[in-house]
């Protein structure tokens, strides 16, 4: 068998040489090149276009259209957003703001700013709607550290019989039967269990909810490592009650009861309510490609 005749090195360099001319932009028909010397296909940079703000036009457009396709953002039927910041990944307090999305697809803040307390340790990426593959120190049970990203909102738990005047969210008041599972051993972990108690399981006195703690006495559920539960992700991550000023908590966001009651009030389960909670830094990094508010229009929360 014998090898194809190759074709001579000078007469293919020549060969290869007119279908580049014919490809280089010129004054007259750089216009009706959608991204002129940008293009995968080149195989050098053409300076020549360089000249031409055409040039820095399609490339910017292109590279906001691979950044807004390159990872998921927040749902535009998300019209409830609260907004968390804290200092850096291992502070302990910060602020919030509550907004609404406007008719144009901004946001203006409708609470806030409030205080409010993190876990002890700071913060760590969770599992939720985003952040979860993010690189670096993610959520554990009892690490102490509340988690970071963008999270639903669920149920709101609490001891009265109704929610305060005025609000109008799903609630579920919570009994002697009620438990929270945070034991990642156990199957019901980190979900809302209510137990027969004329039978209870073995697990159930150090995992009931009612225990009479007016701290809490409400809680919104912010949904971190809920669908599906991951053992050992975190469990039991709300909005409560702060137990003081100065006192975090092990992973939960807290604040004064009247800032709480007036959240509880403001939201509305057809608004898809959603908790951003993310260090200043990391805002402004994220916040464009996540689809969140302006810096500028939570500047409020800046340390």
């Amino acid at each position: 068998m014998g090898f194809a005749q190759r074709t001579p090195r000078t007469q293919r360099k020549r060969r290869t040489a007119e279908p580049l001319r014919a490809l280089r932009p010129s004054r007259e028909n750089l216009y009706f090149l959608p991204f002129p010397a940008c293009t995968p296909s080149r195989l050098r940079f053409d300076w020549e276009v360089m000249r031409f703000p055409r040039f820095f036009f399609f490339c910017a457009l292109l590279l906001s259209a691979l950044t807004a396709w390159s990872g998921e953002r927040l749902d535009p039927d998300v019209r409830q957003l609260i907004v968390g910041v804290a200092s850096g990944w291992d502070s302990a307090s910060g602020k919030l703001l509550a907004l609404e999305r406007t008719p144009e697809g901004g946001w203006k803040p409708a609470l806030g700013p409030i205080p409010v307390l993190f876990g002890k340790n700071g913060l760590a990426w969770g599992q939720g709607v985003l952040g979860s593959g993010e690189p670096g120190r993610h959520k554990t049970e009892r690490d102490a550290r509340a988690p970071a990203g963008v999270f639903r909102l669920g149920t709101v738990y609490t001891y009265d019989a109704a929610l305060p005047k005025g609000a109008d969210y799903p609630f579920h008041t919570v009994t002697a039967a009620d438990a929270w599972v945070d034991n990642p051993a156990l199957p019901e972990y980190n979900r809302h269990i209510a137990v027969d108690l004329k039978n209870p399981p073995p697990w159930f006195e150090s995992q009931k909810m009612r225990h009479n703690d007016f701290a809490y006495r409400w809680l919104v559920e912010i949904r971190h490592n809920a669908d599906p539960p991951a053992p050992g992700m975190g469990s039991a991550i709300f909005f409560h009650i702060r137990r003081g000023e100065t006192r975090p908590t092990w992973g939960c966001t807290s604040m004064a009861q009247p800032d709480l009651v007036a959240l509880i009030r403001w939201l509305r389960a057809g608004a898809h309510p959603h908790y951003a909670l993310l260090p200043w830094k990391e805002y402004q990094q994220k916040w464009q490609a996540w689809g969140l508010p302006d810096p500028g229009v939570v500047q409020a929360l800046a340390p």
